[in-house]
């Protein structure tokens, strides 16, 4: 059973900065896309940021050349840097693991993220 954990989440002002982290139980990341959602009210959760076993990237196009996701396989753990935050980036942020071409099989428990104007 894997157990993701984030953390980091918080209240800034627009234009700030965060880094979310996810920190995995198990070393899962050389075959798990590792994959960042969020979830705002009233909303569907969206794929936010997602990092391939092999380490490419791919962003939503609402948060490309603001957001950077990366990985410590030492550490088992997974990073959303979120720059220039806006408030429509206020949501709750979600970590997840997922087999290729299947949907997430594990998720973290979710941090709030508040963006004011």
């Amino acid at each position: 059973q894997v157990q993701l954990v984030e953390s980091g989440g918080g209240l800034v002002q627009a234009g700030g900065s965060l880094r979310l982290s996810c920190v995995a139980s198990v070393s899962i990341f050389s075959i798990y896309f590792m994959g960042w959602y969020r979830q705002a009210p009233g909303k569907q959760r969206e794929l936010v940021a997602r990092i391939a076993p092999g380490g490419s990237t791919t962003y939503a196009d609402s948060v490309k050349g603001r957001f950077t996701v990366s990985r410590d396989n030492a550490e088992n753990t997974v990073y959303l840097q979120m720059n220039n935050l806006k408030p429509e980036d206020t949501a709750v942020y979600y970590c997840a693991a997922a087999r290729l071409g299947v949907a997430p099989g594990y998720w973290g428990q979710g941090t709030q993220v508040t963006i004011s104007s």
